[in-house]
C-alpha cells in the first residue's frame, strides 16, 4: 500500500516561510522567498497525497476527477469547508476572485471537498442546494465520510491546501483571513511550474448545475416579516439578491434589487443587494441585514429609496464596533430585529464575529454600556469566540453564529431570543441587564459545538440540529423555531423550556399530508407570526417557497406571491381570457388521473371543474384564480392553442367546453386540466394558493358522434 503524506509533513518547512514572510518588506523579496519554498519542495518526492476515493459524489463536473488523471498538470487549490460554516462563507469571494485571475487553461483548478458537520449536510441534495445558494462555479466533491480530511488530518473549517501539478503538497492554509498568502503562493506555484514545463492547459469537464434549473419567483428565500399593522410582508429572495413587499393575500407591492448582486444604494430601479438575509418591516420602513455586503441598509417604500444605515462594504474584524455606522466595519449580519431599551435600537445578529450588535436609531444605552448617539454601531453581547457560552456580562458570553433574533419586549421576558446555528442552540440575550442564558439544546460544555440532533424535551435534553429562524408569539408566550436542518418547525416554551416539534417529518422534501406532522420542508430558514398569532409564515428555503401554517386548522398551503400581469388576457376561446404567463403547478399539487372515457371524433365534451375551498375560506378578488387545458404531445387534440379561463364563483361548477377534434395519428391522448385557486381566511388575511392537476385519458373511437359527454372533474381541497 503507498505511503501518502499529511498536512503536519508540511508544517516544518512551511512555518519557515511563515516566519520570513513576516519579516520581508517588499512584494519582490516575498515572491523570492516563495520561489526559493517552491524549489525545496520540489526536492521532495514524499509530499504526495492520495487521491479522491472512488465512487464519490461531484457537482459541476461532467464526471468524478482525478488528481492522478484530470488534474495531472493542474495546480490545485482544495478547499475543505462545510456549508453551514460563515468562516467558510467568508472564504469564497477569495476563491472567486482567484478563479477571476487565473483560469483551468492558465493551470488552475479550485476543488470544493465537503466534509459534513452536520448529518444533514452529508446529503448531496443539500450540498447541492448550498452551491447553487452561494453560487460555487468550480467542482465540488461530497466527501461525506470526510476520508481526504481525516487521510490530510485536516484540523478545522475552513482549511485550503495548495497542490502542485504532482498531486504534491505545497502549501496549507488554516482558517479564513488569508488572502494575501493565498494569491501570492498560488501565483508563484503557476510561474514557477510554468517555467518549468510541468503545467497543462486541458480542460477537466466544467458542467455548472446552475444552468440546467428553471426560473423560479423566488430563489432560496432566507427571512422573512410582517408588519401587523399594514399586514404587508417583506421577504428576502436571497437567491436573486433582492427584496420583496407583498400584501398578505400575495400581491407583490414592491421589487427591491435582483437578480444579480451588487452594492448600491439609491431608487429601487438602481439599488443591490447581495443575499441578503434578515429582514424587519415596521410601516414604511423594511431594515434589511445585506450579509454578503456586510451592510445593514435601509428601504423606505414611501420614498422608494435604499440607504445603508452600518458598514463599509466589505467583511470587518472589528469585534468592538462604536462607530457611526456608514463607518463602521461588520461581518456578515445575518438578521435584524427592532426594539429598545432607552431609545430604538436596531439589534443585528452578527453571525461574522459570532456577536449580537447594536445600532442605535435614537439616542440611547445599552445595558451595562455608557450612553451612545444616534447612529452608533456597537457590539452588545458576544466575545467574538466561537463558543456556547452563557454569562451574566454580556460581553464575557460566547456565541457560536447567531442567525435569527426575535424580540420578546414585555415582562417578564424583556429579551432577544437568538437562534444560534452553530451551537444547535436557542439563547436568551436579556434587555434589562445583558445576561445570556440557555433556553434549549446544546449541552454545557461551552466548547462542544457537536451537541446536536432531533429529540424533543427540556432544557439541555431537547435537541436541536442548526437552528436559523425563531418568531415569539406574544400571547401565549412561545418561541417558534425553524429547526433547519432537522426539515421541522418546533415551537418552545421559555418558561418551562420544554421544546416539542410542531410541524414537518423530519425529511427534506416538499409534500403535504392530513397533518402537521406529515408535511415536510427543506432546511427552512427563517418564520414569522401574522394575523395575531393564527398564522406562521415559513421561509422553505430549499424549496423556493412561503409556505403558510394556521395554526388554529393545523394545515399547511402554499403562500402565492401575485406578479401584476402575470395573469393576463391574451389569447383564448370566445369568452374568457388566457394566462400569458403561467405559474409553475406546486410539487405538493394533487395529480387525479381519471378514468378514460370513450369519444368519437367532431364530438362536443364538457369538463365539470367542481373544487370546494377549506373550511371558513373564500375565493380572494385581488389574486384571480384561474384554470387551464394542455395536451403535452397531443397538442392537435385542442387544436394547437392553449386554452386557459378564469374562476370567479365555485358555487357552481366551472363549465370548459371543447370539441374532439379528427385524431391524426395518437388515438388515446390525455387532457389535462389545472387549475390555480387563490383563497383567503373568510374573516380576511393570509391568501393561500391551492392547485390541482387532473389528467383524463380519452379512446377516440371512429364512429359516428353521439350527442355530447360531460365529465364532472371534482377535488376538495
Amino acid at each position: 500500500m503507498a505511503s501518502y503524506s499529511k498536512l503536519s509533513d508540511l508544517f516544518t518547512i512551511q512555518s519557515q516561510l511563515d516566519y520570513a514572510l513576516e519579516d520581508a518588506a517588499t512584494q519582490k523579496e516575498k515572491e523570492n522567498l516563495v520561489y526559493q519554498y517552491l524549489h525545496k519542495i520540489d526536492e521532495k518526492d514524499d509530499l504526495i497525497i492520495p487521491d479522491f476515493e472512488e465512487g464519490l459524489e461531484w457537482l459541476n463536473t461532467d464526471a468524478a476527477l482525478s488528481l492522478r488523471k484530470d488534474l495531472s498538470g493542474k495546480v490545485v487549490v482544495l478547499d475543505f469547508f462545510t456549508y453551514c460554516c460563515i468562516n467558510c462563507m467568508h472564504l469564497l469571494p477569495d476563491l472567486h476572485q482567484l478563479e477571476q485571475s487565473y483560469t483551468i487553461e492558465d493551470g488552475l483548478v479550485v476543488v470544493g471537498v465537503h466534509s459534513a458537520k452536520f448529518p444533514n449536510e452529508k446529503v448531496l441534495q443539500n450540498v447541492r442546494s448550498a452551491v447553487l445558494r452561494y453560487d460555487i462555479t468550480h467542482p465540488v466533491v461530497n466527501d461525506s465520510d470526510a476520508r481526504l480530511w481525516q487521510e490530510l488530518e485536516v484540523s478545522c473549517w475552513p482549511t485550503l491546501v495548495v497542490l502542485g501539478p504532482r498531486g504534491n503538497l505545497l502549501f496549507s492554509l488554516v482558517g479564513e483571513g488569508h488572502r494575501e498568502q493565498l494569491f501570492l503562493f498560488t501565483a508563484a506555484s503557476l510561474k514557477h511550474y510554468k517555467q518549468q514545463g510541468l503545467l497543462k492547459d486541458h480542460d477537466v469537464g466544467i458542467k455548472l448545475y446552475r444552468d440546467s434549473l428553471p426560473p423560479s419567483i423566488l430563489s432560496f428565500p432566507g427571512k422573512i416579516a410582517m408588519d401587523p399593522s399594514s399586514k404587508r410582508l417583506a421577504i428576502a429572495d436571497t437567491g436573486h439578491h433582492r427584496v420583496l413587499v407583498v400584501s398578505n393575500t400575495g400581491q407583490l407591492l414592491h421589487t427591491v434589487g435582483g437578480p444579480s448582486s451588487g452594492r448600491r444604494d439609491g431608487n429601487f430601479s438602481e439599488a443591490q443587494f447581495n443575499s441578503p438575509q434578515g429582514v424587519f418591516i415596521k410601516g414604511d420602513t423594511v431594515y434589511v441585514a445585506d450579509t454578503e455586503n456586510h451592510l445593514v441598509r435601509k428601504i423606505n417604500l414611501s420614498e422608494e429609496k435604499v440607504s445603508t444605515l452600518a458598514g463599509i462594504g466589505v467583511q470587518g474584524t472589528d469585534k468592538e464596533g462604536g462607530a457611526l455606522g456608514p463607518q463602521q466595519p461588520i461581518s456578515s449580519p445575518w438578521d435584524v430585529a427592532l426594539g429598545n431599551t432607552g431609545g430604538d435600537i436596531l439589534w443585528i445578529a452578527m453571525a461574522g464575529t459570532h456577536q449580537i450588535w447594536a445600532l442605535f436609531l435614537e439616542d440611547g444605552k445599552l445595558p451595562k454600556g455608557s450612553d451612545s448617539k444616534k447612529g452608533t454601531c456597537v457590539r452588545f453581547a458576544g466575545s467574538g469566540n466561537e463558543e456556547n457560552r452563557n454569562n451574566a456580562y454580556p460581553h464575557k458570553a460566547g456565541l457560536a453564529q447567531p442567525s435569527g433574533l426575535a424580540l420578546a419586549p414585555t415582562e417578564p421576558w424583556e429579551c432577544l431570543f437568538i437562534a444560534d446555528s452553530e451551537s444547535s442552540t436557542i439563547r436568551s440575550l436579556s434587555l434589562k441587564d445583558g445576561a445570556v442564558k440557555h433556553v434549549v439544546g446544546g449541552e454545557r460544555d461551552p466548547l462542544n459545538l457537536f451537541a446536536f440532533g432531533d429529540v424533543d424535551g427540556k432544557g439541555i435534553d431537547a435537541k436541536l440540529q442548526h437552528p436559523l429562524g425563531v418568531s415569539w408569539e406574544e400571547g401565549n408566550s412561545l418561541l417558534y423555531v425553524a429547526d433547519s436542518y432537522n426539515h421541522k418547525i418546533k415551537v418552545v416554551d421559555p418558561k418551562t423550556k420544554q421544546c416539542r416539534v410542531l410541524a414537518g417529518t423530519g425529511n427534506a422534501g416538499n409534500g403535504l399530508g392530513p397533518s402537521f406532522l406529515e408535511y415536510s420542508f427543506n432546511e427552512p430558514g427563517g418564520l414569522c407570526l401574522g394575523e395575531g398569532g393564527k398564522l406562521l409564515y415559513v421561509a422553505d428555503t430549499n424549496n423556493h417557497c412561503i409556505k403558510v401554517l394556521d395554526l388554529e386548522t393545523k394545515t399547511v398551503s402554499l403562500f402565492p406571491i401575485v406578479v401584476p400581469h402575470e395573469v393576463d388576457a391574451v389569447k383564448t376561446t370566445s369568452s374568457t381570457p388566457a394566462v400569458r404567463k403561467l405559474p409553475k403547478l406546486p410539487k405538493s399539487a394533487p395529480v387525479l388521473t381519471m378514468p378514460s372515457i370513450a369519444v368519437s371524433s367532431g364530438q362536443s365534451v364538457t369538463l365539470l371543474l367542481k373544487l370546494a375551498l377549506p373550511p371558513g375560506t373564500k375565493l380572494t378578488e385581488e389574486a384571480p384564480s384561474f384554470w387551464s387545458l394542455s395536451a403535452e404531445g397531443n397538442e392537435w387534440l385542442l387544436e394547437e392553442r392553449a386554452v386557459t379561463g378564469s374562476i370567479s364563483d365555485l358555487s357552481e361548477p366551472v363549465s370548459i367546453v371543447s370539441s374532439i377534434p379528427a385524431a391524426p395519428v395518437a388515438r388515446n391522448p390525455t387532457l389535462t386540466l389545472d387549475a390555480w385557486v387563490y383563497c383567503c381566511l373568510s374573516e380576511g388575511g393570509a391568501c393561500m394558493m391551492k392547485a390541482v392537476s387532473f389528467k383524463q385519458p380519452f379512446l377516440i373511437g371512429s364512429t359516428s358522434p353521439e350527442g355530447s359527454v360531460a365529465v364532472t372533474l371534482e377535488h376538495a381541497f
